[in-house]
């Protein structure tokens, strides 16, 4: 895997990057358009070095949330097409989608492609998850024989949300920089982190403020998300990371005619 594989991404407008697409997640091209139906294809891959692992979506204007869809667009556009088929009424449009799932079904069976929702692949990267993160779908890591690589935060989710919760609500200014002492606290340790080689700290936080999407957050994000990558050797991601935080605008989440 090149880095022109990803050029693209830093090109125009963020390479069509979308308001909750981490570089982990870069959006899958579908036919002709990005979008069904408002959920966005993505592959996920852990490092630009690897081939993606798995197909998944994100219901752009609901939030951040990742739901995996199998690890080829074979399941991921299965997967879709039969919970379509539970909500449609029109008789012609359910035999259209029916022959739509038969001819996939076959197609995959004939190439091989797994059609189950989470594959081999998928469960041995889940043994690799170090946390879940906002997302859901988990961030890897190296960790060494020593446990070197990662450390927790020192908030659950739940808490960490509720501090997000706090500092886009204040009231006030004032306000808000008091709510954003127990996060400050949190770079303060990530820093000593660093210096012990925990780089997923870092990275797990920066990923939970760019997911949890404010605008409030941005300036620290791109304080911790480009440091993180680069320290992993993801230094692609880096490069990617700052040029969508520099384009993203949450009341647009879809840049495709930005």
């Amino acid at each position: 895997m090149t880095r022109q594989n990803f050029r693209p991404l830093l090109l125009g407008t963020a390479g069509h990057n979308f308001t909750w697409d981490t570089t982990d997640f870069p959006p899958l091209k579908l036919g002709a358009s990005y979008i069904l139906e408002r959920l966005i294809r993505r592959k996920i891959r852990d490092s630009p070095e690897e081939m993606p692992i798995f197909v998944c979506t994100n219901e752009a204007i609901k939030g951040c949330s990742i739901t995996p869809t199998g690890d080829n667009v074979f399941s991921a556009v299965r997967l879709f097409a039969t919970k379509r088929l539970k909500e449609i009424a029109d008789k012609k449009t359910v035999a259209t989608v029916k022959d739509l799932i038969e001819k996939l079904t076959e197609a995959a069976n004939k190439l091989g492609y797994s059609l189950e929702q989470k594959s081999n692949s998928m469960k041995r990267r889940d043994k690799k998850v170090v946390t879940k993160s906002f997302h859901g779908a988990g961030l890897v890591v190296p960790v060494d024989k020593n446990d070197v690589g990662y450390r927790e935060l020192p908030e659950t989710d739940g808490n960490l949300k509720k501090m997000c919760k706090a500092i886009v609500e204040a009231p006030t200014d004032d306000v808000r920089m008091k709510a954003f002492a127990p996060i400050q606290e949190m770079m303060t340790f990530i820093q000593f982190a660093n210096d012990e080689c925990d780089y997923g700290m870092g990275y797990e936080l920066g990923i939970d403020l760019f997911c949890y999407g404010s605008h409030y957050f941005h300036k620290v994000a791109r304080q911790l998300l480009p440091l993180a990558y680069r320290l992993l050797k993801r230094d692609l991601f880096a490069e990617i990371i700052e040029s969508h935080l520099a384009n993203r605008r949450k009341e647009d989440v879809n840049q495709l005619d930005a």
